[in-house]
């Protein structure tokens, strides 16, 4: 049996086609039905927020994330440590990304340099919250305020993690989610915006559905409306979130207790409620990654290097500040598997081999 780093989690069947029945008998399988706009309510009461849209991925959320706001051109200072679609965005919207370091306990945008990347062209900070876990957000914000920019977090790690008694997709202009079926939580394919505005929302509504009200047309925009049937699995997913997370943390604790003393890995921040979205691990070198991978690759088993390469090393990119930091974890970091059905004793076999590399260079 093959152990990736991830696996989809699925609700029992006939969970699904509940709500499938109901989209058939309707009729109505997009355009905002009973299925996306039950899923909306649902996200609202669960992350404590009242304008949000689900859309057909996160990076489509960047992208009309950035457009809501009216960032047209000129910088966003973002961070070179995460998914390509962080800098993707940036570019697809024809800005420019301008790349600020990392912290090493985190892996999230270090806030004492922000402000110095900043010229009479940035328009918005875009960071992350990387793994689910917090980037300085007071710090952020007072830069933001300071300098009249407006602030996106790509909060596609973040769901269920809670930050200083919110949920950590709450900060922000607007955050972003993701509901990839690799996430913790899915719709197969999906992502959220979270608006703290309500003119930038319903500006944000009429632009994920090609910028027009039944036959008046109003703005530019483009299709980032999301089918009935991605927001039945979201529905149907819904009751096991708190099991999922469960799940995720004791395979997380099993890790730990085996790999604590063998391994780095982020530092615990005292004001959030971790998600377990990832198992982040930094090995002492490339070299030594690439020995265990080998050597778990052997038994089947498949870690990823989230995040490979540093984004501002791309090969489309021109001219990017050098970032040490993340050029460094880059090439140290990957993502254990985690997901809550795998194998405990699975779970045991991964953190052996991974010290038998560690030992057996």
């Amino acid at each position: 049996m093959n152990i990736y780093v991830t696996k989809s989690f699925t609700p029992a069947l006939d969970e699904y086609m509940h709500y499938v029945k109901d989209i058939f008998a309707s009729g109505i399988l997009t355009n905002t039905g009973s299925c996306v706009k039950g899923l909306e309510e649902k996200l609202c009461s669960f992350l404590g927020v009242e304008n949000i849209h689900y859309v057909t991925n996160g990076t489509i959320a960047l992208q009309l994330a950035l457009a809501a706001l009216d960032i047209t051109h000129g910088e966003i200072i973002t961070t070179p440590f995460s998914y390509v679609a962080t800098t993707s965005s940036i570019l697809w919207e024809k800005c420019k990304p301008v790349f600020v370091d990392i912290e090493p306990d985190n892996f999230t945008i270090d806030a004492s340099k922000i402000e110095a990347a900043i010229t009479k062209d940035t328009k918005a900070i875009m960071a992350v919250h990387v793994f689910g876990y917090a980037c300085d957000i007071d710090a952020i914000n007072a830069i933001a305020d300071k300098y009249n920019l407006k602030v996106i977090y790509d909060a596609a790690h973040t769901f269920g993690s809670v930050y200083k008694g919110r949920a950590l997709s709450s900060y922000g202009d607007i955050s972003t989610l993701s509901f990839h079926a690799t996430k913790l939580f899915h719709t197969v394919e999906g992502g959220a915006c979270i608006v703290k505005d309500k003119a930038v929302s319903d500006k944000l509504e009429l632009q994920k559905r090609f910028g027009h009200n039944k036959d008046d047309h109003i703005t530019l925009g483009i299709n980032g409306k999301q089918s009935e049937f991605h927001a039945a699995m979201g529905l149907a997913n819904f009751p096991y979130i708190s099991k999922i997370i469960a799940g995720r943390k004791a395979i997380s604790n099993i890790y730990d207790t085996i790999l604590k003393e063998h391994i780095q890995r982020p530092k615990k921040q005292v004001d959030l409620q971790y998600n377990y979205a990832y198992y982040p691990v930094v090995f002492k070198s490339e070299k030594e990654l690439l020995n265990v991978f080998s050597i778990l690759n052997d038994n089947n088993i498949y870690p990823r290097r989230y995040f490979y390469p540093s984004l501002n090393n791309l090969p489309y990119i021109e001219k990017a500040a050098s970032c040490p930091v993340s050029e460094d974890i880059a090439l140290r970091i990957a993502c254990l598997p985690l997901y809550p059905d795998l194998p405990h004793e699975n779970v045991k076999q991964i953190s052996e081999l991974i010290i038998k590399g560690l030992l057996c260079p």
